[in-house]
């Protein structure tokens, strides 16, 4: 069983695909930095605040805690369990969302570009294809 295992694990897509993972999590946690320290600072001071995260809804006023009453911590507040309609941690990750797809949008653009098209690959059929094209085409003028 570890011999099967070690050939799976072996295979190239296997390998690709954990390297891509791999990537893809560093990959992630770069954009995250560039949406939470530079992105959405910006977008929250052209409305109005410093900390976009900070903008939420407390759904149920009865369940937040003395303590934390008036608080505006949306960390703190969900950690106490408070229920909260959390509307600029969803705008962050939705700006998360697409600044990963247009940066995807753009690589596969690029490999696009760069592979062959299926036209340029079915020019370059083997010999022996082409030969057999022909023998086709004799066999039918023969006959028509």
């Amino acid at each position: 069983m570890f011999k099967e295992f070690k050939a799976f694990i072996m295979r190239g897509n296997v390998m690709d695909l954990a390297i891509a993972v791999i990537i893809g999590a560093a990959f992630g946690k770069i954009v995250t930095s560039l949406t939470d320290d530079i992105i959405m600072p910006l977008i929250g001071k052209v409305f109005g605040g410093l900390d976009f995260s900070s903008y939420f809804l407390v759904l149920n006023a009865d369940k937040v805690p003395p303590a934390l009453a008036g608080s505006t911590d949306y960390a703190a507040l969900k950690k106490a369990g408070v229920p909260l309609l959390g509307y600029g941690e969803f705008i962050t990750q939705a700006v998360n969302f697409f600044i990963i797809a247009f940066i995807i949008f753009l690589m596969i653009r690029a490999v696009n570009r760069v592979m062959p098209k299926p036209e340029e690959a079915a020019a370059a059929d083997p010999a022996d294809v082409v030969l057999l094209r022909e023998i086709r085409d004799e066999l039918r003028a023969k006959r028509g």
